[in-house]
């Protein structure tokens, strides 16, 4: 169980759920055409939206500014460029068994990605695989929080019994948000480094 957050569709801004220290901002949540208009607490505003096919560009260029380390943390592995075709797949998702989210800076021209999170649903365990991004320089404002709400809420509309994912232990700020947000984490004896955080629904 989450305590004390409310999953229901925002109609003015929202607020995040509570956090055990005021290390993160937190960002305010407003309908928009094409999403919701997200404004973070330094007064930056970003787009949160749906992943659509013509976000590819943009999620390339978001690669670019990835740090090795960032890139390790994502895909637990070493990359030094994000291939178009791997950029295509991760852009055109199929709606039945994935949920994509970006977090798009419209100040700019072309939009910026900023961050993105995503569940796999696998239908044999009834669970779905997360995984979360976003860009360093916006990071420490909530905006994780948001994007693990939304997939959070998600998973429970398609009826879910588990969210799950793989956490590098280094990644001490993103296991500290699961476990705000009710997460369990257990060690995985054959990957060293590595946790598996699971919250059921």
């Amino acid at each position: 169980m989450i305590p004390a957050i409310d999953f229901a569709a925002p109609t003015r801004y929202a607020s995040l759920p509570p956090r055990a220290s005021e290390r993160f901002a937190r960002p305010r949540v407003r309908p928009a055409p094409r999403g919701e208009q997200v404004r973070t607490e330094d007064g930056r505003e970003l787009v949160l939206r749906m992943i659509e096919p013509g976000d590819v560009a943009a999620m390339q260029r978001c690669f670019t500014r990835l740090s090795p380390e960032d890139i390790r943390r994502r895909f637990l592995h070493a990359m030094s460029e994000l291939p178009t075709p791997m950029a295509q797949r991760l852009c055109r998702i199929d709606s039945k068994l994935e949920t994509a989210y970006v977090l798009m800076d419209e100040s700019i021209k072309p939009a910026e990605m900023r961050g993105v999170g995503r569940i796999y649903v696998d239908e044999a365990t009834d669970s779905a695989e997360f995984s979360v991004l976003v860009e360093h320089d916006w990071s420490r404002r909530g905006l994780g929080a948001l994007l693990m709400r939304h997939l959070v809420e998600d998973c429970r509309r398609r009826g879910l019994a588990e969210l799950w994912g793989y956490v590098l232990l280094e990644n001490r700020p993103m296991l500290q948000l699961c476990k705000e947000l009710g997460f369990a984490q257990r060690m995985l004896p054959d990957e060293p480094g590595t946790a598996q955080i699971t919250l059921k629904l």
